[in-house]
């Protein structure tokens, strides 16, 4: 864990960006060529709070509850970023930012308040304290409802690590590229392929949290994502084809993760798979069962499930990016609206291991728990914050749930209020193990789908229309063919429930995306979604393709 010590002695050298030219790296790729095994590096050092943040965060409430409010928090915080990017045999770009300050939010008369310094001194976090205090007394003449906060038990000297086990920022950037360079040259041995983008992408968050409720948490969490592009050019040159560049799953993990996805090898069956859309037929449109491999669904759970069961979204609250929602009024639909199947069952947490929205406590100083979103295809509870869950006492009391938060507060750091996010939002796979195969087997005349690529969806989150970077034909059981320029045409609830076939535990995996974003000033935030494969009846698909 950084100190603030540590911080401060290095910060001329740490904070801002560093952008380095393609001359950076001219070598042949296994120039460096570390053993690449976990084993092979350094055991993490044991998590601990440091005395002087947390002397500075006591500082910060009580300066807030002198100046007149009625609860506070405080989040001191380091936040780290890194990517490498390569093109073919060059590094084109390596960026590493660094920032650490501390941010204050309070409560007067209801009202919130909240201020933020890179000042981290008692007279610096005092007055970032006072500040916030002003601004929520000043708020009160605007005041919509008064904020209560659900109850929350306080998290005494807390703290959690996400589940890496190696550092990212302790590897070299050599080291990083090396790694990318090797792959970039296994994919440019298959044959076509004429381009190779890839990159690696870090985030790390050094989080401290106190609050006037008695709550003092302190939180490592890592992110890891690497891509690739793999562009292929027909012989004649009169067409393209490209696989990627979500090609790996962003995870809550390290560099551990990185090395498990083997890019090396792997860079050649992605090429491979672009060189073979050169050749694909257009689709033909038409009613074809769909099978989407969790690459492709996770996104569609993302935005026309997750996003619109944001109780914010659905209160009217909030409609940037994303709109508001059709899961609206609250009241005319929790524990009514059909969703889907009775298999269908959508959960939200943020507890599954190596997921990007995956914490110990938010930042309400909630310990987030796990609760069901759909229930046996019905409609049963929003995302919400300790602001929000009162907001469906009726609802709770009815269900006989105690009206408490799902620990979905979040803010992307100390700069920058914390408001309600996503958490990981999962499809249960069903009670038999299938898998992809088995849906395909099961499958007389379909499309199966892999990769996310572009959507378009309405601002209620209803409407819809989904691609993929690979799609296949199904015949009679067996993939027969990539073809191209086939896109999904949906709406939600209709769509979902056309599901007819769930994959199971073993072919469960986590799609994800690093950078969500919502509101104004806009925050992003990562999130996985968790699901099998899964197999809609009778789906629209349509040729984006063609032209009249």
């Amino acid at each position: 864990m950084t100190t603030r010590r540590d911080f401060l002695a290095t910060s001329s050298g740490a904070l801002g960006a560093l952008a380095l030219g393609p001359r950076l790296l001219e070598a042949s790729p296994g120039v460096f060529m570390r053993p690449l095994h976990p084993n092979a590096y350094a055991p993490l050092p044991p998590l601990a709070a440091d005395a002087v943040v947390r002397d500075l965060m006591l500082e910060a409430l009580d300066a807030a509850k002198r100046a007149g409010a009625s609860w506070a928090d405080v989040r001191i915080s380091r936040n780290r970023n890194n990517s490498v990017q390569t093109r073919e045999r060059q590094v084109t770009d390596v960026v590493d930012t660094d920032t650490i300050g501390c941010g204050v939010r309070v409560l007067v008369d209801g009202c919130w308040g909240f201020a933020a310094t890179q000042e981290l001194t008692k007279a610096g976090v005092g007055g970032a304290a006072q500040e916030a205090t002003a601004i929520a007394k000043a708020n009160r003449i605007a005041r919509d409802r008064r904020v209560e906060l659900a109850p929350a038990p306080a998290q005494v000297d807390k703290t959690w690590r996400s589940s890496y086990t190696v550092d990212p920022f302790t590897i070299a950037v050599e080291e990083k590229a090396d790694l990318l360079l090797r792959a970039n040259a296994a994919a440019l041995t298959v044959a076509n392929v004429r381009f190779v983008n890839s990159g690696l992408s870090f985030v790390k968050e050094e989080r401290n949290y106190a609050n006037t409720d008695g709550s003092i948490i302190t939180q490592d969490y890592v992110r890891s994502w690497v891509t690739m592009s793999c562009t292929a050019v027909s012989p004649d040159r009169s067409g393209t084809a490209v696989r990627g560049p979500e090609v790996v799953q962003p995870a809550g993990r390290g560099w551990e993760y990185v090395l498990e996805a083997d890019i090396v090898n792997n860079a050649k069956v992605w090429a491979a798979e672009a060189a073979e859309k050169l050749t694909a037929k257009p689709v033909e449109p038409g009613r074809y069962d769909l099978i989407l491999h969790p690459s492709q669904l996770f996104l569609t759970i993302h935005e026309s499930l997750a996003h619109p069961t944001e109780l914010d979204r659905a209160m009217g609250y909030e409609a940037n990016f994303a709109g508001t929602s059709f899961i609206s009024p609250p009241d005319k639909v929790l524990g009514s609206l059909k969703l889907g199947p009775q298999m269908m069952n959508l959960v939200g947490n943020r507890s599954e291991v190596g997921a990007l929205a995956t914490i110990g406590y938010d930042d309400d100083g909630v310990q987030p728990d796990e609760f069901h979103i759909v229930k046996d295809g019905i409609f049963v509870d929003y995302q919400t914050t300790r602001e929000q869950a009162p907001w469906l006492r009726t609802w709770y009391e009815k269900s006989g749930k105690p009206v408490r938060s799902h620990g979905c507060s979040y803010a992307q750091s100390w700069a920058d209020v914390a408001f309600q996010r996503m958490p990981n939002v999962s499809l249960m796979p069903g009670e038999k193990d299938l898998s992809w195969n088995d849906l395909i087997a099961a499958t007389d005349r379909g499309i199966a789908m892999v990769g996310r690529a572009s959507y378009s969806i309405d601002q209620q989150r209803y409407n819809a229309q989904f691609g993929a970077q690979l799609c296949y034909e199904i015949r009679n059981g067996k993939i027969v063919g990539q073809v191209k320029d086939a896109a999904y045409q949906m709406r939600t609830p209709d769509f979902w429930n056309t599901l007819d076939m769930l994959g199971g535990k073993s072919s469960y995996m986590h799609g994800g995306t690093f950078n969500d974003g919502k509101g104004q000033p806009s925050q992003a935030n990562a999130v996985s979604h968790g699901c099998p494969p899964v197999r809609f009846k009778n789906a629209n698909i349509i040729n984006t393709g063609r032209t009249l």
